[in-house]
This record gives structure tokens, sequence and C-alpha cells, in this order.
């Protein structure tokens, strides 16, 4: 066997992208997107601003025949709509997603915390299963007077 053919059979390892770097891969682009919610976002052509505001991510998906859709401060976006996403920490330490495809971007700058979402959403599923908990409870209490009640 060559030195070619063998380099051939070798995979490279996958890449490790750490806060700065460009994401290529559809899938890798999507994994990233679908973890914002709130976000501010800036769509410029040729280095010149078209349209910027705040908005939620309410969906991010993969579709050839779908389009990116940014209205009423909700953004569906298509990763198929961009060739590669370019990861950077802005200067004041903020964390900035960049989309482009050809001369066009659509910049994204979250305005939500994964952190804190994360550790939220832990609370309100404890606070739920709390107050269920005290709903079976209260219940059980009413059903042992109402045969305590029957029982005289």
């Amino acid at each position: 066997m060559s030195h070619d053919q063998l380099s051939a059979n070798k995979q490279l390892p996958a890449p490790c992208i750490v806060d700065t770097g460009i994401v290529v891969g559809k899938q890798d682009i999507q994994r990233l997107l679908s973890d914002l919610t709130r976000v501010r976002y800036c769509y410029s052509q040729d280095m010149t601003q078209l349209a910027a505001g705040e908005g939620c991510i309410l969906e991010v998906f993969a579709d050839p025949q779908r389009s990116t859709l940014v209205a009423n401060h909700a953004l569906y976006i298509n990763v198929c709509s961009f060739d590669y996403l370019e990861l950077e920490i802005l200067p004041d330490q903020q964390a900035c997603f960049r989309l482009t495809q050809d001369n066009c971007q659509l910049q994204l700058i979250p305005l939500s915390n994964p952190l804190q979402e994360h550790t939220s959403r832990n609370f309100n599923i404890a606070t739920l299963e709390a107050v269920i908990a005290d709903v079976l409870s209260a219940n059980w209490d009413m059903q042992l007077d109402d045969e305590e009640n029957f029982s005289m």
C-alpha cells in the first residue's frame, strides 16, 4: 500500500472550535443556533446595513426549499440559506454569530444566556413538581376527610 493510499484511508479528526472560528457543517450551525432564543440582529448586504432589530429565534432548520424569515420580531433561520457561520467574541465579551452567504450577512448577538435559562428551566420544573405534589397531597387529605365523614 502506498503512502497516498494510507493517507486517503485516514480520516481527519472533527474540528474543535472554542468561541471563535468558522463553522461550515450545516448540522453544527443548526446545533449552535438552536440554543439561541432572544437576539439582536443586523442584516447587511455589501457592507450596507439593510435591517436591524431584536427578536426571538422561533425555529432553526435545514431545508433547501424554505427561506430564512425575519419579521415581527420573529426569526425562522434556515441554515441552508448560508454558506458558513463565523463565531467571534466582540470587544465587550459578547458572543456574535455571523451567518454569511455571498455578500450578505445576518449577524446575531444573543440577548439571553443559556446558563441562566437552563437554571431557570430547572427551577420552573422543580416548582411545578412541588405544586403538583401539594395538589395531590391536598386531594388525598380531602378523600380521607370524606371517608371519615361517611363512616360516622
